[in-house]
């Protein structure tokens, strides 16, 4: 009995430790930003009266986003705000100042006050710095603005998911079915509001299937396709990129494809929504098919777009699209075109709908030039 009584003592010290200690990290945490300690709130007033209580987040000159402690996250038009007042520091950068450095003294710092469209940024040294919310190109948290600057990791940043799906059938057929695929993106910097610098993107996409039936030839279902590019931003519309590429699709007697090569891309347009790119490059391409009298070495260009479009409540919508004429055999050219949906479904987790066609001028007696696939699988995505 003792012995049972030293130990319920024991739990019950460690289970009051363990709750003073989170309640001390939540009042560290409540009102304040990056774990900084509870701070006064914000006030947003409209031109209706209507007072908002609660964290402004950031800012462009045409609306703000709000995060009302009743209401939760709002974006706002200027031309409906009459009054703001913040309690924290902000980073207030205007319009067109490219390329934007750490220390620039265009870049207010400090907190603010609107009123009558106009802001001014107070800092702790010296006058309140005005412009026209007009003027105002971003205004970011004064602590996102600092982290800009620094110097990230390789293995951070990354944006992206993995997608895997399942199809089992077990009867006088034996039918399995695989799917995965991994897409991930690397912007420098990752914040929207500075200039791109250079981005790194790796894409997986995989299937096997196997049908089995007593006394009947096995059928087999295998391809997959990895890329890899590295674009170095040469202004914010022109890019230069290197690209490699490896191929498989035991459906039209491909055993490898492998691409090489590098070329120019052009952003036709880019809003915080979506984005449409152009690209073309100068590639080699080395085939070796299932029938090795078949096997090729090309030079060839890739023609592709890109286009990136995020609906309501974070759908997102993904597209490629590529022709790839050969130069030294006009006869083996190819083309692609995928697709994706992706529709959240709870914190991570997400349902994803993809479909993938191939054409291959020139597979071997036998295999048909065209190649479809349509995919449905769970995801998880990075954020």
């Amino acid at each position: 009995m003792k012995l049972l009584y030293l130990l319920f003592l024991s739990l019950l010290s460690l289970n009051v430790g363990l709750s003073q200690e989170a309640a001390s990290k939540a009042s560290q945490s409540v009102g304040g930003r990056g774990g900084s300690p509870a701070a006064d709130p914000d006030v947003l007033i409209l031109t209706d009266g209507e007072k908002l209580i609660g964290q402004m987040e950031s800012a462009t000159d045409a609306s703000l986003v709000f995060k009302s402690n009743l209401i939760g996250e709002v974006t706002m038009e200027w031309a409906k705000v009459q009054e703001l007042h913040s309690s924290q520091a902000f980073a207030a950068i205007p319009k067109n100042l490219k390329p934007l450095k750490k220390e620039n003294t265009a870049v207010g710092h400090g907190t603010l006050d609107a009123t009558n469209h106009q802001l001014a940024i107070k800092s702790a040294q010296g006058a309140p710095q005005t412009m026209p919310v007009g003027d105002i190109g971003n205004i970011v948290p004064e602590a996102e603005y600092q982290k800009a600057f620094r110097r990230s990791s390789l293995i951070k940043g990354w944006k992206g998911g993995l997608t895997a799906g399942l199809s089992l059938t077990e009867a006088t057929q034996n039918n399995h079915t695989y799917t995965a695929a991994a897409s991930f993106v690397r912007s420098v910097p990752a914040e929207d509001w500075l200039n791109l610098r250079r981005r790194t993107i790796f894409d997986y996409t995989q299937a096997y299937g196997k049908l089995t039936q007593p006394g009947t030839p096995t059928v087999k279902t295998s391809l997959y396709h990895i890329g890899l590019e590295q674009d170095w931003y040469l202004s914010p519309r022109v890019f230069a990129f290197a690209q490699a590429i490896f191929d498989h699709n035991f459906s039209q007697g491909l055993d490898l494809q492998q691409t090489y090569g590098g070329g120019l891309g052009f952003v036709v347009f880019k809003t915080a929504a979506q984005e449409l790119d152009f690209k073309g490059s100068v590639d080699y391409v080395e085939q070796r098919f299932a029938l090795s009298s078949q096997n090729k070495n090309l030079i060839s260009s890739i023609f592709g777009e890109t286009y990136l479009h995020t609906f309501a409540h974070g759908i997102q919508f993904n597209e490629q699209g590529a022709f790839t004429p050969a130069w030294n055999d006009t006869s083996a050219y190819s083309a692609f075109g995928n697709a994706t949906l992706t529709f959240p479904v709870y914190h991570h987790f997400g349902l994803t709908l993809g479909a993938l066609d191939n054409f291959l001028n020139d597979p071997p007696p036998g295999f048909k030039k065209n190649s479809f696939e349509f995919t449905a699988g769970a995801t998880y995505s990075l954020k």
